[in-house]
């Protein structure tokens, strides 16, 4: 099993989502599969600007209530 570090797992699931055009989601899950590890430990090796990508896509895929913003 590769050194699995947030730094390096969180560019594997970038590289993953775009090389294979596929969304953040089944991105983190191919690679679990390939690392034969749970979804719960691969969310503590994600980094901020993944977690917040995953968290958009999360949005616009209605899995996850929109947040009310303020106009600017």
């Amino acid at each position: 099993m590769l050194d699995l570090t947030p730094e390096n797992f969180s560019k594997e699931v970038q590289d993953t989502a775009d090389t294979r055009g596929e969304g953040f989601i089944d991105a983190i899950l191919h690679k679990c599969d390939e690392y034969h590890i749970e979804p719960e430990f691969a969310s503590s090796l994600l980094s901020k600007s993944i977690i917040d990508k995953l968290h958009n896509e999360g949005i616009d895929m209605n899995l996850l209530p929109k947040t009310a913003q303020l106009p600017v």
